[in-house]
């Protein structure tokens, strides 16, 4: 069983589409989209019409749940008062964006998902099995404590949009990183493939579950362009988006 899992999309149609068209290449058996479909970009209702179309199995990010609402905050951390006045302005002008039946799509959102495959059962959240805006940063202390907690072999997460795969024990931690914003220094949108194998396919050297992070190129000019045109987003999300960095 193949599985692709893309995760923090964020409103950047562009990155989205050469992310889908990268899939379509790897012989992928499913498709899980860990949330925050929208913010920070210019195109929600293009990318949730495409997960839509495309019937991807989505889960609910922090940010989709606060438009959905009718929020004014998107229930991210922000620290600095500064970050937190420019996460304001993408609310505002998200919200004013999405269309009322993208924001019930958004609203009606599965908090979380739970499969087997081939005797491994894998769960996929946003941000944690506790709180839907909980970072699992690798290597934190919370990460460490939801996976003493985890009854499942494999808990898919995303909101960080830093992908990586981590082992404790048998179970394994893997974060999807980020298709439309990732903070890794570099601009390529990311996803992962998590391979869970059946017994036919095992040899003695090779692993039940493989995971792979995948980058794909794609114009991110475009999106930061449109970005820096926009009346309402600040121009820092477009140097964001071109360096692929969080600050």
């Amino acid at each position: 069983m193949r599985i692709a899992v893309i995760s923090d999309i964020h409103s950047n149609i562009y990155a989205l589409n050469e992310v889908l068209e990268d899939i379509k290449k790897r012989n992928i058996d499913l498709i899980v989209c860990t949330g925050d479909l929208v913010g920070y970009g210019t195109r929600p209702n293009e990318v949730i019409q495409t997960l839509k179309n495309k019937k991807i199995l989505t889960i609910m990010g922090n940010y989709d749940e606060a438009i959905g609402n009718f929020k004014i905050v998107c229930g991210c951390d922000y620290k600095d008062p500064k970050d937190a006045e420019k996460a304001g302005l993408s609310m505002h002008f998200t919200s004013q964006e999405t269309t009322p039946e993208n924001k019930a799509f958004l609203r009606n959102l599965p908090k979380e998902a739970t499969f087997t495959f081939n005797n491994k059962t894998i769960r996929f959240v946003h941000g944690s099995t506790r709180f839907i805006n909980e970072y699992l940063k690798e290597n934190s202390n919370e990460a460490d404590e939801v996976m003493s907690e985890l009854v499942e072999d494999i808990l898919v997460c995303g909101h960080t949009h830093i992908p990586y795969v981590k082992y404790y024990g048998e179970k394994i931690l893997v974060n999807a990183g980020s298709v439309g914003k990732p903070k890794t220094n570099n601009p390529n949108a990311n996803y992962v493939i998590i391979d869970i194998k059946n017994e036919d396919q095992l040899s003695k050297t090779s692993s039940s579950v493989e995971v792979e992070i995948i980058e794909v190129e794609y114009d991110f000019e475009k999106l930061a362009k449109e970005i820096e045109e926009n009346e309402i987003l600040p121009n820092d999300f477009a140097r964001l988006i071109r360096q692929g960095s969080a600050k």
